[in-house]
């Protein structure tokens, strides 16, 4: 049968368009991000109901593009093998056939798929209702051709569920979070990841250690006892006898108002209003403790070890302040705990917190093992410092300033001067 040359050619052009339409809803599909196409299904958007719909059954899916995609690739073929025989000598067969491999390799394959690739979303939503009419017609010769691959596949030990969307673990979705957030501000993005992390956190890392509570001694005389609270800086107290294992209670200074104002506060109305301590063992993630803060409605807690002593104090505000960074009117005291000096060096307090230290410096200090930077000091140089001792950590160069009691007081941190020190 002799065919115009008009209709192969169309015809041949049909068949091509087809294979591009074939090749860029295939890498769409494949492509496409699942967690994006939920939270468009969520908002009723009845395309991207249906695409899930079909992603749903993958065998199916792939099925019906492949059998179309082979189909046309094939038909092509032989729309040129018969133009070439009409038209042409034996020896445009071979020169017509690797044409139309170089065509469809470049132009209906690589072309189509790197930008489906690119551009997954809105293809497959374009794409999706001529899929669903096809897989309508071509539904038994799809169901065949999924049976034979499915029983080969079952032969295997392979089973084809349906494509859920995955679950992701907490590491990944910090992942995601750290690399799919481009058009969040880095402060957003920054709170969200923080709060994923906190389980990597203990009470111990943030508290405020015990040698740094400010409390009652209610075995103190008693203008020493109403001096300090008239001075406090904080709103609760811990009340305890002689020691802070010896904890009465927590006190809060609003419930003792109207005896201040009436002039009848004493030692017992103090004892009376203290609430009750809230213990929290050591090893507690933040995560853990700000659930266990809201169902237990309380906003301070003291920190114990498997002993049963207290080694800390911990707060509702310290936990926040791990998630949005420094927000409560204590400003003062950080700033007395690193100062910067005129050469631009610092002179930091030893028993500042490390992940404090950290977050004001913008530095990389190890924040597993020691919790303070006397502590970090001296486990590093494996001996309590003389004062003068200059040394290099963390491309830091740090010079002791102040020894008391054994203890670090204050460290000058320089600005990345290597030079002046050796490195540990």
């Amino acid at each position: 049968m002799h065919y115009s040359f008009g209709f192969l050619v169309g015809l041949l052009f049909f068949l091509l368009l087809a294979a591009i339409f074939f090749s860029l809803v295939e890498a769409a599909m494949l492509s496409i991000n699942r967690y994006r196409l939920r939270h468009l299904v969520r908002q009723n958007n009845l395309l991207a109901k249906r695409v899930q719909d079909l992603l749903k059954r993958p065998d199916r899916l792939l099925g019906l593009i492949l059998l179309c995609g082979t189909f046309v690739n094939i038909l092509a073929s032989a729309v040129v093998t018969l133009l070439a025989l009409q038209y042409f000598s034996a020896t445009g067969v071979f020169l017509a056939t690797l044409a139309l491999t170089f065509v469809v390799l470049v132009f209906c394959e690589v072309a189509p798929k790197t930008l489906a690739a690119l551009y997954p979303q809105p293809i497959a939503l374009f794409a999706v209702w001529p899929l669903i009419i096809l897989l309508h017609i071509l539904y038994p010769f799809v169901w065949l051709t999924n049976l034979m691959a499915n029983s080969t596949l079952y032969l295997f030990g392979i089973k084809i569920p349906k494509m859920t969307v995955e679950q992701l673990s907490r590491d990944e979705l910090v992942s995601l979070l750290r690399e799919g957030t481009g058009h969040m501000p880095n402060g957003y993005k920054n709170m969200l990841l923080k709060v994923l992390e906190l389980n990597k956190v203990t009470v111990e890392d943030i508290m405020i250690p015990r040698q740094e509570i400010v409390g009652i001694d209610i075995n103190q005389p008693w203008d020493v006892i109403f001096k300090q609270l008239i001075q406090s800086e904080y709103t609760r107290l811990p009340i305890y006898r002689g020691s802070l294992n010896e904890i009465i209670g927590i006190l809060h200074f609003r419930k003792v108002l109207n005896s201040l104002s009436n002039h009848q506060l004493s030692k017992e109305v103090l004892i009376e209003a203290a609430e009750e301590v809230h213990f929290i063992p050591e090893a507690t993630a933040l995560n853990s403790q700000l659930l266990n803060f809201r169902r237990e409605k309380h906003r301070i807690g003291l920190v114990v070890n498997e002993y049963g002593e207290i080694q800390g104090l911990i707060t509702l505000e310290d936990i926040l302040e791990e998630i949005v960074g420094e927000f409560t009117t204590d400003t003062a005291l950080m700033r007395r705990a690193v100062s910067l000096q005129a050469d631009g060096s610092y002179l930091v307090d030893g028993g500042i917190a490390l992940r404090d230290l950290n977050r004001q410096l913008n530095l990389n200090l190890p924040l597993k093992g020691p919790k303070t930077l006397s502590g970090l000091i001296t486990e590093t140089l494996e001996v309590i410092p003389k004062v003068g001792t200059i040394f290099q950590f963390e491309n830091k160069t740090m010079e002791v300033i102040l020894i008391k009691d054994n203890m670090i007081k204050i460290v000058k941190i320089f600005p990345n001067r290597s030079s002046l020190s050796k490195k540990i």
